[in-house]
């Protein structure tokens, strides 16, 4: 079982780095699966959007919370929308990379169980996590995860990938 987790500070970098991780590999013709967030300049109306690997929809996760609102708001039916369709793409895949392991994944819900079953079956999961979410992570985790930085990246995907 092999659980990577990334946390890079400044809001978007992760999200960044994951995304053009995930076109990368697709270029050297990994199987991939999972989600990464591509849109992470947030306007006003942060509006949040992922991309479904490796050939999926882009599927909004944000509502709308109208004027006078503060930070983004999460659409949990479209989360899950984008873990359905996650799932369905599974098969074949060398690697899961889910963007965040965020606050539904803390509470039981997202991408918890898919994560769950992939590392069941022998694939590897790399993870986006930040602080706010990575004490509920390593609860999760049991002490299986292996942090990764950009500059540790590329070895530790030489070795699952292998």
């Amino acid at each position: 079982m092999r659980l990577a987790t990334i946390t890079l500070p400044g809001r978007g970098e992760t999200d960044r780095l994951l995304a053009a991780l995930a076109a990368r590999l697709q270029g050297q013709g990994v199987a991939l699966a999972g989600a990464v967030q591509f849109n992470v300049e947030c306007g006003e109306d942060c509006e949040m959007e992922v991309q479904v690997l490796p050939d999926g929809p882009v599927i909004g996760i944000s509502q709308s919370l109208g004027p006078g609102s503060q930070g983004c708001r999460l659409d949990a039916g479209a989360l899950e929308a984008a873990v359905a369709e996650v799932a369905a793409r599974m098969a074949g895949a060398r690697l899961l990379i889910v963007n965040k392991f965020g606050k539904h994944e803390a509470e039981g819900r997202g991408f918890r169980t898919l994560i769950a079953e992939a590392l069941a079956s022998g694939m590897p999961v790399l993870l986006g996590v930040n602080a706010m979410n990575m004490q509920s992570f390593q609860v999760f985790a049991e002490g299986l995860a292996e942090p990764v930085l950009p500059d540790t990246l590329d070895a530790w995907l030489a070795e699952v990938l292998a």
